[in-house]
Order: C-alpha cells, then structure tokens, then sequence
C-alpha cells in the first residue's frame, strides 16, 4: 500500500509539473507572439481594483488587449509591423462607457440653435434664444414654411421671471413653425404655427401626468408643454429622411468619440430609432458601440419584431440593452414627482405642486412585470422620491419572491434619493446612475425649488458608494454636453455656477469618479468580462489624456483634453 501511495504521488506531481509546463509555454508564447500595437511612456491607469493601479505598457492584437504588465516583457511581443506608441507623458485609460444619454439626439444637433443658457449657450434670455433660432434660420437657409427648431431651454434660468412663450416666437417668426426643446428633453414651447401642425389649442385636455401651460385668464396654450402631454408631439416631430440620419450617424458618433467615449447609449428609443440604428449596423456605419433601450410605450410592436433572445448582444456595434420606463419628469422642470411639495407653485402655476406621475402605481408594476418577465433589464427614470418609492415597490411586486437576482435594474438620474431607498438599492442589487453635473448646472435652481437641505443631497455618490452601491454617472446628453471629464470635475468638486459648494460631504475622489464612467458603467451593461479596465482579454477600447486626472489639480480636471480616442484597437478620433 505504501509503494503504491509512493507512485501515486509521484504521478500526481509529474502531472502537475506537465500542467506547470504548458503553462509557461503558453505564457511565453503569448508574450513572444506579435502585437499589433505596444503603448507605453506615460501613465496608464489600468482601472483594476478600488485603488489607482499603473501599468508600464499594453500590447493590442486583433482588437483586443493581449498584454499589460511591463514594458520590457511588452517588447517581446514587438514585431516588424508593431506600431510602438510612445504616451510620451500622456494618461490611457480604458475608453469611456456612457451610463445613459440620448445617442440620436446627436444626428440632429447641427441643423438647430443652442438655446442653453450660459456657459453651454447664450440662452439667458427670451432674446438670445430668439437670436439663436434666428441664427439657425440664416445659416442653415430654412425657407418659410419650414420648422426652425432648437434644443436646451432653461425656464428657470430666465431673469425677472419673464419666460418664452408663443407670442415671442409669433412676433420672431410669422411664417415659420418652431419648436424649443426643454433642458429636460421632457417638453416644447410652441408657436402658433407650430401648435396649429400638431393640432393644440384650446380645446387640448391636458392628460394625467401631463402639463400644458396657458395664457393667463384664457384656456390657450401658451408657453411650455410637457411630460405625457408632449409625448405625442415628441411622436409626430419632422424628422429628417432616414438617408439623411444614416449620413448624420458620422457626425453623432463623433461627438461620443471627441469626449472618449467608446460606448453610448440611446435612452429613450422610439421604433422608427430602432430601425434607424438596426439599418446603420447592418451597412456598418457605426464605430462605437450604441445601446439602444426603447420606451415602454414600443414594447407592443418592439416584441413582435425582437423577442428578448435579441436583446444583450451586438450585431456590428448595435445593441438592445432592455427597456426604458419613464415614471416621472425633472426637478428643474418642476415634473419630478415628490412625497412633498416644491417651494414654488407647479409648472401650470399649480399650488402646494408635488408633481405627478406618468402613471399610476398598478401601471408601474405591470410594466416592470413584464420586463422581468421577458427576462430583460429596465431603465427606469425617476428623479423625485415619490418616483423612486413607485420604483421600488414596482419592483417588489414584479420581482416575486426573487427580488435580489441579478438584474441590474438601473435607476436613471435618482438625483433626489433618499437614504432608506439606497439601502434597498443595495438589498435589490439595483444600480443608481447619477447625474452629479446638476450640482453645476441647475444647483441654484434645485435650491430655489427643493431647499438648500435637499438640493445639497443630490446624487450622492459618496453615500451610495459607502453603503457597497456601484452608481455611475452620466451627462443625459444633450440636456449638458457630452464631456466625460466634466462629468468626472462635477463629481469631485460638486461646485455650483456660482462657485457654491452643493453637499461638500458628497465629493468622491476622481479615481471614483472615474470609475462611475468605467467599470461600473461595464457592470451596467452586464460588459464587465470585455470592457471597463485594461486586462488581457478585454476589448481595445482606450482614451488618451493629456493630463491624468488622478493627479491633476481636483478644480482643474475639467480642463483636461481627450488626445485620442481608440475602438478596438482603432483610432476613431485624434485631436
């Protein structure tokens, strides 16, 4: 018994040195095998793990990340074709991941007027907008008749209190229809010929979960229409001919690229959209990859054409993540749904105004239901914790007795969460995606409507990520620009327009920060195996910085320049 113990053990620990062996043939062979490219010469952040962790270089091969480690045993991997890519000094960084934006807003960009307010645009006024439209009109040579159409209205960034509404349009432009996007993307002002092409006027009821605001002492509308209310409007817009998008599709992706971003998402998908991005994929006009999550409101004729086995995967850049629920509007545009009242009157000059829901609890449920159902990931927007609250019993109803699966249901915005909500995000593996550039664009706005308490604790990072939460952290693209490393300075600094520091107890380190547009963002998408860090394996997608945020100057990471920005091994913008 004990000789043969012996031989047992000895063929045992040959077998192992045999495995060992291969092993090291392996390791060598893929260090000795060419790379594509070798990036080397300056910080590259590898994103791996909780803490800041360098990389003297990576080797890329076939679109993927084949080496990361030193850069004497990245040179062994150097062939006669190897592109050697020297930082010279330059921060890599795994390419950006955006959490939540609105990619087709982008394709329609050039052909309207930036009404934002400053610093975005010289919307500070009912006449720099107008002189915006009116710029628009001239530059792009719309002819009478034609819609003048422009983006980024801020109601509340309006001095003296004085607001856009259809007599200045009227007055503007007698013969052209215009519409004026809210900052919110959840509303229009109007003008006469514009309401007459949509068929508002004063015999419109305004449906539940709807505004439509209207002329003092008349029953016309006037001003702002928004939530449920311009949900058909948003439906019947003039949208440019389908060859016209595919051409724009360029030009969109280019913005994404321009601010590092390597993945962008689609927020709110209408069918037509769907179509859009299937055809544009199928001719390979995207570069970057695009998530789509249609409306709730498309599931109908969306599952007839794509049963859930279609969602989760890419075909030539183009996914369907899940579905997207929208159960209430924005705090800035007064249509966030609260347990308590604003401080200011609702958007139709209500009183003690909590705003209201999309829908009522029972829909909720029903609509979540049959997502979990489906066994596909919701995009549920809600910003006011009454919002949230619905949210979460959503959940627990269509969750049934599993309500910690893996779902990765994500909350778009949550910007006014409450602490007891958070926890159950934990308990429910929920993820927040916040939205911290709010702090600098609408801060005094949040103040004036919600109180200084309140609007101090929006989007807490710093909360979510110490109760073990991996929020990430969004633009809501083009509501603000798409620029990822302001994204990342609002999250670390939490500084309000005019230089007030919004809830300082809030402020997360930038390798957090970071990680709210990286990782986490990978995790989101159920991506973390191929994207988010620089690990063997994972996909090419990287960002070059001229600066490393990690160990810039905290006020100073807004003004970092993405250099260049890298798809699968491919340059896709460089500046």
């Amino acid at each position: 018994m004990k000789l043969k113990n012996q031989l047992l053990i000895a063929l045992v620990a040959l077998a192992f040195t045999g495995c060992n062996n291969t092993a090291e043939k392996n390791t060598a062979s893929s260090q000795t095998s060419t790379a594509d490219a070798i990036y080397f010469g300056g910080d590259i952040v590898t994103m791996e793990g909780d803490s800041a962790a360098y990389a003297e270089a990576i080797a890329v091969k076939d679109g993927k990340i084949v080496f990361v480690g030193s850069k004497a045993d990245a040179e062994k991997m150097k062939g006669d074709s190897t592109k050697m890519n020297d930082l010279a000094g330059k921060t890599l960084l795994p390419g950006f991941i955006d959490p939540h934006s609105h990619f087709m807003s982008s394709l329609a960009m050039g052909s309207q007027a930036n009404c934002q307010p400053a610093p975005a645009g010289e919307g500070n006024s009912v006449e720099g907008i107008i002189t915006a439209l009116q710029k628009v009109k001239t530059d792009k040579n719309i002819a009478d008749g034609e819609y003048v159409m422009g983006y980024g209205y801020d109601d509340n960034a309006m001095p003296g209190g004085k607001l856009l509404n259809r007599d200045d349009l009227d007055k503007a432009f007698p013969n052209n229809p215009v519409i004026v996007m809210h900052v919110s993307m959840h509303g229009v002002v109007l003008n006469s010929k514009a309401m007459e092409k949509f068929n508002i006027n004063a015999t419109t009821k305004t449906v539940p979960g709807g505004v439509i605001v209207r002329k003092p002492g008349t029953n016309e509308p006037y001003g702002l229409i928004m939530e449920m209310s311009y949900l058909p409007i948003f439906g019947a817009m003039p949208k440019p001919s389908v060859e016209t998008q595919l051409a724009q599709l360029k030009d969109g992706q280019m913005l994404y690229a321009a601010a590092g971003v390597t993945t962008a998402q689609e927020g709110a998908t209408h069918m037509p959209e769907v179509t859009l991005l299937e055809r544009g994929s199928k001719e390979k006009k995207l570069f970057i990859d695009v998530i789509s999550y249609p409306l709730f409101t498309e599931m109908d004729t969306l599952f007839k054409l794509h049963p859930s086995a279609d969602f989760g995967k890419y075909n030539h850049h183009f996914k369907l993540g899940g579905i997207k629920i929208t159960v209430d509007g924005s705090p800035q545009g007064r249509t966030a749904f609260f347990t308590t009242p604003y401080l200011t009157d609702g958007p139709g000059g209500e009183k003690k105004w909590l705003g209201e829901p999309s829908f009522n609890q029972q829909t909720a449920n029903q609509l979540l239901k049959r997502i979990y159902d489906s066994s596909l990931q919701s995009n549920f927007h809600a910003n006011g914790d009454a919002a949230i609250d619905m949210l979460i019993k959503a959940h627990e109803f269509a969750a049934g007795t599993d309500l910690k699966k893996d779902r990765r249901t994500t909350i778009i915005h949550a910007q006014f969460v409450r602490k007891d909500q958070l926890d159950k995000f934990y308990a429910y593996k929920m993820i927040p995606s916040f939205y911290t550039e709010h702090t600098y664009f609408f801060a005094d706005t949040h103040i004036k409507l919600r109180g200084k308490e309140q609007a101090s604790f929006i989007s807490p990072m710093n909360t979510a990520i110490t109760k073990g939460l991996r929020p990430t952290n969004h633009t809501d693209f083009n509501v603000v620009p798409i620029d990822q490393m302001f994204v990342v300075w609002s999250a670390v600094n939490r500084i309000s327009r005019n230089g007030v520091l919004i809830g300082g107890g809030e402020r997360i380190t930038p390798y957090q920060a970071l990680q709210a547009i990286t990782t986490n963002v990978a995790y989101q998408y159920f991506e973390e195996d191929s994207k988010g860090s620089l690990k063997t394996g994972k996909l090419a997608d990287l960002v070059m910085l001229d600066q490393n945020p990690i160990k810039a100057d905290p006020m100073k990471i807004k003004d970092i320049k993405v250099v260049e920005t890298i798809k699968e091994g491919k340059t896709i913008f460089k500046k």
